[in-house]
């Protein structure tokens, strides 16, 4: 899943590169005195079709990270799981020790009254 996902940000960064490389065959065919009408339609729409590709991927990474850090859950991920079960794990320590705070105040509080006891 992984793997898949750094593939498909590879792909956009080629995009990009397409993308960039159209705006520059654009620009520079605008800059001649006399511009070929077809060739820069050819461009323009290899450049917003990259742009669109660039667009949908990145949306589509943008929602799967949105997904990660708000703790839904989503497919091939245990980051949720994860987290949940360290949280319970953190809970029962924290209830261990104040169990264990509890038994000695009561201990405490027994060995008083025996002492009480034993005075009178």
């Amino acid at each position: 899943m992984a793997n898949e996902r750094l593939r498909a940000l590879e792909e956009v960064e080629k995009e990009i590169g397409m993308i960039l490389q159209c705006a520059g065959n654009i620009v520079l065919e605008l800059s001649k005195d006399k511009h070929n009408g077809s060739h820069l339609d050819r461009q323009l729409v290899q450049f917003q079709n990259s742009v669109n590709r660039v667009e949908s991927e990145l949306s589509s990474q943008i929602r799967y990270l949105t997904q990660v850090a708000t703790g839904q859950p989503h497919e091939g991920s245990t980051y949720s799981a994860r987290k949940d079960c360290q949280m319970a794990l953190n809970r029962a320590e924290y209830t261990k020790v104040k169990l264990g705070e509890l038994g000695r105040t009561c201990e405490v509080m027994l060995e008083q009254q025996q002492q009480q006891q034993q005075q009178t």
